[in-house]
């Protein structure tokens, strides 16, 4: 397993709680849209407290660093998606996208984009369809025999029963 990388905080270190971290390959498929998302200058106006504060000054020096910095990222998060399904080369790119993220990001700023990205995973893992009443019912009753602690645990027995009985027909 790759060593995970750790946010380097701006301000001073949390002596409780987890340790932010950041972008790792397993999380690059939901996490380019989403940082591609928030790094746009627009969004900075919203969400001051998330960037660095020289990447918020108004004056034309800093507002140029802070166009170097976007202009910057945009080409590294180009290349991880590119790369994004051969592991061993984008190890290098990751890691200079994730200090590029670092330097663009306070440490509320990162926490949040962390927060964001654990919600739209939890939302891949789950999936809502809706039954009739009568199916419900239908699928406890089916639980209640198979001692069965889950709808899922329900379902995925039915399939394996319909998909074995398809393979003994053939």
């Amino acid at each position: 397993m790759e060593q995970q990388q750790a946010w380097v905080y701006h301000g001073e270190n949390p002596k409780a709680g987890r340790k932010l971290l950041l972008l790792e390959v397993e999380e690059l498929m939901l996490a380019i849209p989403l940082i591609y998302r928030l790094i746009h200058p627009d969004e900075m106006l919203l969400r001051k407290d998330w960037f660095l504060p020289e990447l918020i000054e108004d004056n034309s020096q800093e507002s140029s660093r802070k166009s170097d910095k976007y202009i910057s990222l945009v080409p590294l998060l180009q290349r991880v998606t590119q790369l994004r399904k051969d592991h061993e080369l984008l190890s290098a790119p990751l890691q200079q996208l994730n200090l590029s993220l670092n330097s663009y990001f306070s440490d509320l700023g990162w926490r949040m984009v962390r927060r964001e990205l654990s919600q739209l995973k939890k939302r891949q893992k789950k999936a809502h369809i809706e039954l009739s009443k009568d199916i419900i019912t239908k699928l406890k009753h089916y639980m209640e025999r198979g001692q069965f602690e889950s709808f899922d645990q329900a379902i995925d027995n039915l399939l394996t029963e319909v998909n074995t009985s398809h393979e003994l027909e053939q």
